[in-house]
């Protein structure tokens, strides 16, 4: 199913875009690519009540990773035409999309939602849904199709970062848990697929580290994505700056004048 949807949803890109390839169709292909990787691979299998490290992995992609690639691949908006005018009209504040993202890390991290969406497909598909939805909300302000929309880039870092530190408090919380409070599902797996030897034999990962691994990845490589956006918003802020500065010597036909210590100690 999920590689017939990964097609048709290629096949509709490539029929809107009229078959030209351009920058953001690479950020499409890509987050096609890693839903693929995502519910179609062992990746999927083993987050399927094997082990709560890959279940971890699952979520941070379909939260952090693959939303920001979809709507970077979509078209600028322009706030005249009826798609941007009905964009305003639902625009959410930067603090609710914020609350969006923060929720979704942490809720499904609540031990009932979490065994809900390990053991059952109905609550396998939903949480799927509500982490992609979800995501595509908090990176709205940021790489939303609306620039003017955009929070601007000093706020985004702020944005980004009190988020990558919300994200730090759950991986820590996770990390240093009993083994099984997260999700007890993985303490005790129902080895369908004949996989726990190869996974507690061959691969040496019991529950315990297991539980440890999944911690240290909402710790670090979450807190990571949280920074590569802090840095690719200051680029942002300094290109804005530097084209702004290029604009005043065009019109004045002299540098834009530079603040010295002296004249900010004089105007002091």
């Amino acid at each position: 199913m999920v590689i017939g949807l990964c097609l048709v949803a290629l096949a509709a890109y490539v029929k809107a875009t009229k078959f030209r390839l351009t920058g953001r169709s690479v950020y499409f292909i890509a987050a096609v690519m890693l839903i693929f990787l995502t519910l179609s691979s062992p990746v999927n299998t083993l987050a399927a009540g094997y082990l709560f490290s890959a279940h971890m992995l699952q979520h941070l992609l379909l939260l952090l990773v693959i939303p920001p690639l979809l709507l970077l691949s979509l078209p600028e908006c322009n706030p005249r035409h009826l798609i941007g005018r009905t964009m305003d009209r639902f625009r959410l504040h930067p603090v609710a999309a914020w609350l969006a993202g923060l929720c979704a890390m942490w809720i499904w991290h609540e031990r009932t939602l979490c065994e809900a969406a390990t053991t059952t497909q109905a609550g396998r598909v939903i949480q799927i849904i509500s982490l992609l939805g979800l995501g595509a909300i908090f990176w709205w302000p940021i790489v939303g199709p609306q620039k003017d929309r955009r929070l601007f880039p000093l706020l985004g870092v702020v944005y980004l970062f009190s988020a990558c530190v919300g994200c730090t408090i759950l991986g820590i919380l996770i990390t240093f848990a009993p083994v099984g409070v997260v999700c007890p599902v993985y303490l005790h797996p129902v080895d369908r697929l004949g996989l726990l030897p190869l996974i507690r034999d061959q691969w040496g990962i019991t529950p315990a580290k297991d539980q440890q691994i999944g911690g240290l990845m909402m710790w670090v490589p979450a807190c990571g994505i949280y920074i590569f956006g802090v840095i690719a918003l200051l680029a942002r802020w300094y290109r804005t700056a530097e084209k702004t500065s290029d604009v005043v010597t065009a019109e004045t036909g002299s540098p834009a004048p530079a603040l010295s210590h002296r004249s900010i100690g004089e105007k002091a």
